[in-house]
């Protein structure tokens, strides 16, 4: 299936020089790591910890999952996403387990990690939500597939296939052992006790809880015990956050980017400007930016047609500003965000992802040695803790499938270990 032409002229006029050309890595020439992934369900960190959890003496002992679990996530998977006390929303036809395919690379400036996964759906899910407009209002149409209105069928179930990973570099107590559970709360969206938006904006400024550190609390299982802004300000200072990294392959890929971003009190981003950007003007309630007619034929999209052409708005490609006035008719759609050039810590990272045959192919470039305060460098010699997330078939939050941690090693011994290019 070929896609994204355009977006894929965009994506390499924006991509900067680098070391290597990832394209052209001999990757049959690099040893591949199969990492499986299960459906975690809703497995927070604070049910690690509880007596429902048979391994919670385990988990207070700062003992791995893995140390319980290794070779299990199929019999986990199967178990979790079929329903029950941790799975309250079960979705139908969901995978219960993946397999990752993760090979790395690096030389003198840059390390190259290619991933390879299956799609539950015959198809990329390269779709997110749109702007519709009814007549009178422009109104989000399509939504991720465990909301309730998509499983009550008030809404199409549409999201993004994205790609992720957490990395440390052994600064965070407990990361090597439990991973992105660690990150994982009481009180998040789509978790138990989910919070509501007025605690959430009362407590953290923000609409939702999202993933945040242990350390990060004065009781870790508490999300409102935020610690003072000096403190989560040393903690950062000291490397006590994890690096996220996210390919999206609606969001960022279409740009050649990876989002960069870290967990600490909450889900950031780095510092600068994202590949992404929010496509409603508040104050006015209309969107931001519009198809350029000229380019893509028409300045909307309708239900009719998703799925059947590329549906990336693009600044300096194929958007324009938006024109109340050009004639808006009942099911008109644009894009929820538009795209743009990263700036900033936020641009580190670069990637390219191809859909062929059922399987997403997606390698990630990220530098060397990166110094700033919000990342975790990858250096020669250094060994990482790493866990894998795969969101896939119109689905976001807790809906993945996660990896128990791994470690990724440049040089070093590892579970997988990136190989020098010549």
């Amino acid at each position: 299936m070929k896609r994204a032409l355009l977006a894929s002229l965009t994506a390499i006029a924006m991509a900067p020089a680098v070391a290597a050309d990832p394209a052209t890595i001999n990757w049959t020439k690099i040893p591949a790591a199969t990492v499986p992934l299960f459906y975690p369900g809703q497995s927070s960190y604070e049910w690690l910890l509880s007596d429902k959890h048979p391994g919670a003496q385990g988990i207070q002992a700062n003992l791995p999952c893995a140390g319980c679990h290794q070779g299990q996530e199929k019999k986990l998977g199967e178990s979790l996403v079929k329903g029950g006390p941790l799975e309250p929303s079960p979705v139908k036809g969901k995978d219960a387990t993946k397999e990752l395919k993760v090979q790395a690379a690096y030389d003198d400036k840059n390390a190259y990690l290619r991933f390879q996964w299956k799609t539950n759906a015959n198809k990329p899910g390269i779709e997110y939500p749109y702007y519709r407009f009814d007549g009178k209002e422009w109104k989000v149409y399509g939504e991720p597939r465990l909301n309730k209105s998509v499983q009550e069928g008030k809404q199409v179930a549409m999201y993004e296939d994205r790609l992720t990973l957490m990395i440390d570099d052994g600064k965070v107590p407990g990361f090597d052992k439990q991973g992105c559970w660690l990150t994982c709360h009481t009180g998040e969206r789509d978790m138990p006790n989910v919070a509501a938006k007025a605690d959430a904006q009362k407590v953290l400024k923000k609409n939702d809880v999202r993933k945040y550190l242990p350390a990060s609390r004065t009781n870790p299982s508490d999300w409102t015990t935020v610690k003072s802004p000096d403190e989560i300000a040393k903690l950062k200072a000291e490397g006590g956050f994890v690096d996220l990294i996210q390919w999206r392959a609606h969001r960022s890929n279409p740009v050649g980017g990876v989002d960069d971003g870290y967990v600490l009190e909450y889900r950031n981003f780095d510092k600068g400007k994202n590949h992404f950007a929010s496509n409603m003007d508040n104050e006015k309630k209309v969107p931001k930016f519009m198809y350029d007619a000229k380019k893509f034929k028409s300045k909307a999209t309708t239900a009719k047609d998703v799925g059947k052409r590329d549906p990336f708005l693009i600044t300096g490609v194929n958007a324009v500003p938006f024109d109340p006035a050009a004639g808006w008719k009942e099911g008109d759609m644009v894009p929820r965000y538009y795209l743009q050039p990263a700036e900033g810590s936020a641009a580190d990272n670069k990637g390219a992802g191809t859909w062929k045959g059922g399987m997403w192919t997606v390698v990630i470039t990220r530098p060397l040695g990166l110094a700033n305060p919000d990342d975790k460098a990858f250096k020669d010699g250094g060994v990482y803790s790493v866990g894998f997330a795969v969101h896939d078939d119109n689905i976001t939050t807790r809906g993945h499938h996660v990896s128990f941690v791994k470690t990724l090693g440049f040089g070093a011994k590892a579970d997988i270990q990136a190989v020098k290019l010549k």
